[in-house]
């Protein structure tokens, strides 16, 4: 009759341990990648989630316009992926 608290106890540190190694990690990715998208300017180079290359040249509430090698595309931020200058100092 006494082990119902053991398992309790077990329980919160099943909980506890989840927290700490999957939500909490992936709430703070989704923190960075909001900050990233926030920060986007005109003239950065990026790669969407497409794997599409190319530089902003316009920055709206929601979307970017960015131009590729044979044209202008218009994509939400949500779509873009990471920024290229980023990748190069931090391979270096």
């Amino acid at each position: 009759m006494g082990d119902g608290g053991g398992s309790f106890v077990m329980l919160g540190l099943i909980v506890l341990i989840f927290y700490f190694f999957m939500i909490r990690p992936q709430l703070k990715k989704q923190k960075e990648q909001k900050k990233f998208r926030e920060a986007l300017k005109t003239g950065d180079k990026v790669v969407t989630i497409g794997g599409i290359h190319g530089k902003i040249l316009e920055v709206n509430d929601t979307n970017v316009l960015i131009s590729c090698d044979n044209g202008k595309l218009r994509v939400e931020k949500t779509a873009i992926s990471y920024s290229e200058d980023d990748q190069l100092s931090k391979a270096k």
